[in-house]
């Protein structure tokens, strides 16, 4: 993929976004989604995990000790444990990842469902698969509408509600375990505000700049063949049982 005009376009998408997340705004933004995801990775065990991502790894506290990066191009590869590749082809088996990280990376992608198919075809069983989305109704998406704001990173993604999102997990048999909303500003500041981001947290309010979706794949459900009995039936086979043929004759005293 390395040399293909995706994949240029992509590297171009996310050096864009780099320098995003290193501004005030985005270090803010970064630290809230970790402060979000922290609990979730604690109590994660399994032998390998990916984040495919547009910051810095998020995943640092997370023991599971294999993790896998993600990047479009070998020069964007961080270190030889870098998947280069495109985000709809991981040259991963089905369901060998204990933990599966989506950060804002579907916001950027053209076909963004294809990339989500992947992204559960890889993940196991009873693995995690962690979703990170800017919140397009939240009071930090009213900035996004100042004229200009569409050409520039973030605001120049597809924005999508963890509703929407919702829909295309079902597809690919996944379903929303909790969605955690994380990074609340008011309209015109650059940064979360403590106050807000204490009260926001403690009772997940919708109007945050960014979300957080955990979700797992769907437990399919056993069936199980009951026996019915019935009074009838059962007193019919006793009855047979207990029958005999000719006349009913005394004991010999």
């Amino acid at each position: 993929m390395s040399n293909s005009t995706k994949a240029m376009e992509l590297a171009r998408c996310l050096e864009e976004s780099r320098d995003y997340w290193q501004t005030r705004a985005g270090q803010s933004q970064w630290e809230a989604q970790r402060a979000c995801l922290g609990p979730v990775c604690e109590r994660l065990f399994g032998a390998h995990s990916l984040e495919m991502g547009m910051a810095a790894p998020l995943t640092t506290m997370c023991p599971i000790r294999h993790v896998l990066r993600w990047a479009p191009v070998r020069e964007m590869a961080q270190d030889e444990r870098t998947l280069i590749c495109e985000p709809q082809a991981l040259p991963l088996p089905d369901g060998c990842l204990a933990l599966t990280v989506i950060h804002h990376l579907l916001e950027s992608l053209p076909h963004a469902h294809h990339a989500l198919q992947e992204a559960a075809r890889v993940t196991s069983d009873d693995g995690a698969l962690i979703i990170f989305g800017f919140m397009p109704y939240g009071l930090a998406g009213l900035d996004r509408q100042w004229p200009g704001r569409r050409q520039r990173y973030p605001w120049s993604g597809t924005w999508r509600t963890p509703s929407q999102l919702g829909d295309w997990l079902a597809f690919v048999d996944f379903e929303i375990d909790r969605v955690d909303y994380c990074g609340f500003q008011l309209p015109g500041r650059h940064t979360p505000s403590n106050v807000w981001e204490t009260l926001g947290r403690r009772y997940n309010l919708p109007i945050s700049a960014s979300y957080m979706i955990r979700a797992r794949r769907k437990q399919q459900r056993a069936h199980v063949n009951r026996l019915r009995f019935g009074l009838s039936s059962t007193l019919g086979k006793a009855s047979l049982g207990a029958t005999r043929s000719g006349s009913s004759r005394r004991p010999h005293e």
